[in-house]
């Protein structure tokens, strides 16, 4: 029986107005009787920079943060990061408080390796396009790294940014063929999986990342969007008979882990998916 009876959150990004991590770290902290609280902090509404917001958590008596867009290779360059991988990632998601120095983790890359085999099970991901090689689309090519991808093709707006990925990449992964690409649509071209990580498709960034066109001929998408679930972009794969998968798988697991380094609870994860949708959180 566990003696921890509150556990204070927070999660620090821009336009997380609509973040369902709140409702996941109470319902999670439920089933262990702990009460949570769980803040969204958004710098541009506090008037403070991300620095400030950062800097103050621990003195205001928070065990942990998550971290979301734009601010995660930030994070990572403020905390411990004691896992290789997670300083190959060179992103932060996860912040636990209470150490000589804060301590930096990244749940987004098992999240994402979660959510794939909970839809493709054992199916390899075949030749993968991904679109943004930011914060969240390194995790993201961590976590295929870690599903076996052998052929990986990148495209940002910063071509820098991907070239600087697939240098990271060859740590872990050194026979994955990494190839740069100016054009999603040329990219795409005979691929099994299509990947967006940009924040195209979000609340407040509406449109899509690729053509719905192109997408004839995948077998598998992914979008890290997850507000709302049902993104232009997957809706298209959708259409065009790929099997999707949402942002929300992410979340979901992403928080599941996150959760375990907060609390160091164990936690039901079946029950926990139960909770959410009961309570009209969709998958």
């Amino acid at each position: 029986m566990t003696t921890l009876k509150t556990l204070k959150l927070g999660l620090i990004g821009d336009n997380i107005a609509r973040s369902r991590s709140p409702l996941l770290h109470r319902l999670a902290g439920e089933q262990s009787g702990v009460e949570v609280t769980y803040d969204r902090l958004v710098p541009r509404d506090r008037g403070q920079s991300f620095d400030e917001i950062f800097e103050g958590c621990e003195g205001l008596g928070f065990r942990g943060i998550n971290v979301t867009y734009p601010y995660k290779e930030i994070a990572a360059g403020k905390v411990e990061v004691d896992d290789p991988l997670v300083r190959a990632v060179g992103a932060v998601n996860t912040v636990i408080f209470g150490g000589a120095r804060p301590k930096g983790f990244n749940t987004d890359y098992s999240g994402f390796m979660s959510a794939y085999r909970r839809v493709m099970g054992e199916t390899p991901t075949g030749t993968v396009l991904m679109i943004g090689a930011g914060g969240v689309g390194r995790a993201v090519a961590f976590g295929l790294a870690g599903l076996g991808t052998r052929k990986l093709r990148l495209v940002d707006r910063d071509p820098a940014k991907a070239e600087a990925l697939a240098e990271a990449l060859k740590s872990v992964a050194p026979d994955m063929e990494i190839s740069i690409w100016l054009s999603a649509e040329k990219a795409a071209e005979g691929c099994s999986g299509v990947i967006n990580c940009t924040p195209v498709g979000m609340v407040g960034y509406e449109g899509t990342p690729l053509a719905a066109e192109v997408l004839q001929g995948a077998v598998w998408a992914f979008d890290a969007v997850y507000t709302p679930v049902e993104t232009q972009f997957l809706q298209a794969a959708g259409a065009a008979g790929l099997k999707v998968i949402s942002g929300w798988e992410l979340y979901f697991y992403q928080g599941v882990h996150a959760w375990s380094l907060f609390s160091g609870l164990g936690l039901d994860d079946v029950a926990l998916r139960k909770s959410l949708v009961d309570m009209g959180d969709a998958e």
